[in-house]
């Protein structure tokens, strides 16, 4: 083979390799595009579908009404206790993975021996590994009696089915993430930095929170925001610690349902297919996935707007 010859076989092979890389990425936008589709239309089926009293489901109450009550008569609509025991248990999650995960991932960049980092870092990958019913389950079993044992040494009152303790577990799941991916920004910070604040006669305490975090803050950030999209999406372990009562409060020890936790109740068969009941899954879901495009795009601006090049 000549070198015309073979520069014509290289070509076409990369000619090959680009189109397949094309066509692999075009799937997964049309794949995409196809359920926003199916979405938007079953959504538009939702308001448009009769209800039994002769109206229809109005786009202001299923946005800010605040009972919940597809499955019972008299039917109301309005999704805020849904909303409201989603945000509760990720509120909850966020601060418990945010603490843990920036503590661990300051303490793997910045204190912990190399061979120390060695143990800790496949221990959080096993953690981040475990299925999420189990997790569920290790919060209905485990972590619901310790904190009924405590509420009621204090003389409150709590369900085994709360929101408190599918937060903590959901906290404990979603800390890997977050601190695999700041001790990632953190270790990128230049040691020049690190040299400057010592210099300056700041601790290695002071610098690693006063320096290095702040650098460090865009993919902290990031962290954060992945954080919150994976337990706002979470499904087993709020469907089986919190329990599937849509209650619009804001109190951690009470039942409340969220909406991934709600879809998989319709889906389990509590409705007829195509029934109004039915298109309430992809009302929910649609709301859904508003709420966690609008956090990609939020942590999008935040990355852009801390992040520094050194």
């Amino acid at each position: 083979m000549n070198y015309t010859e073979f520069t014509k076989a290289r070509r076409l092979k990369e000619k090959i390799a680009v189109n397949i890389l094309k066509s692999i990425a075009l799937i997964s936008i049309l794949t995409t595009v196809a359920i926003l589709f199916f979405l938007f239309y079953e959504t538009f089926n939702f308001f448009t579908t009769e209800m039994e009293d002769g109206g229809f489901v109005k786009p202001w109450e299923f946005l800010f009404g605040t009972k919940w009550t597809p499955l019972f008569k008299p039917q109301s609509f309005g999704i805020l206790p849904l909303l409201a025991g989603t945000l509760l248990v990720t509120l909850i999650a966020v601060v418990v993975a945010l603490i843990l995960g920036l503590s661990i991932a300051v303490f793997l960049s910045e204190y912990a021996p190399e061979n120390i980092r060695r143990i800790i870092k496949p221990l959080l990958e096993i953690l981040a590994g475990i299925p999420t019913v189990v997790y569920g389950y290790f919060a209905l079993t485990f972590v619901t009696p310790i904190i009924m044992n405590i509420v009621e040494i204090f003389g409150g009152n709590i369900i085994i089915f709360n929101a408190l303790s599918a937060g903590l577990v959901m906290g404990l799941m979603i800390t890997p993430m977050v601190s695999t991916i700041s001790e990632d920004a953190l270790i990128s910070v230049p040691q020049q930095l690190r040299d400057a604040s010592y210099a300056m006669g700041a601790k290695k305490f002071q610098t690693a929170f006063r320096v290095v975090v702040p650098a460090a803050l865009s993919g902290i950030s990031a962290s954060v925001i992945l954080g919150i999209s994976r337990a706002i999406g979470e499904t087993m372990i709020v469907t089986i610690a919190a329990g599937s009562t849509p209650n619009f409060t804001l109190n951690p020890l009470e039942s409340i349902q969220a909406m991934t936790a709600f879809i998989v109740q319709i889906s389990l068969g509590e409705a007829p297919h195509g029934s109004l009941e039915y298109t309430t899954i992809f009302a929910v879901g649609l709301v859904l996935f508003l709420m966690t495009l609008s956090l990609n795009i939020i942590g999008k601006w935040l990355v852009n707007k801390y992040s520094e090049n050194y």
